[in-house]
């Protein structure tokens, strides 16, 4: 993506967060650029604490350190998963498990592992 991506809020928070505890949850946490962001934004607003769960990890992509991931499902190699809500081109979201996408072939002909 270049590097150039941009965070865009739709929908702020209904809630004062103030002197509450905070739980982010994500479903990747990759570079941390988002995550980063969404932490800074929070702690603006004074919470008591703030951590993040995370279902899949990639550790090793991070370009922010010092993020709160406290809890994680998986940590998982720089691969393509689709199911369980993770989709390419809107295509095997509906799967009920993660799947490994393999794409030895063009692009949306890939084979599930």
């Amino acid at each position: 993506m270049g590097g150039h991506e941009q965070i865009r809020v739709l929908k702020d928070l209904d809630a004062d967060i103030r002197d509450r505890d905070v739980l982010l949850v994500e479903d990747v946490v990759d570079t941390g650029l988002t995550l980063h962001y969404l932490v800074r934004t929070f702690e603006l607003r004074k919470p008591r604490t703030i951590a993040a769960a995370t279902l899949l990890d990639r550790p090793y992509r991070r370009l922010v350190e010092d993020l709160p991931v406290r809890y994680i499902g998986f940590v998982v190699p720089d691969e393509l998963f689709v199911g369980y809500g993770f989709d390419l081109e809107e295509r095997w979201r509906e799967l009920p498990d993660l799947r490994l996408l393999r794409l030895e072939a063009p692009p949306g002909t890939g084979e599930l592992g």
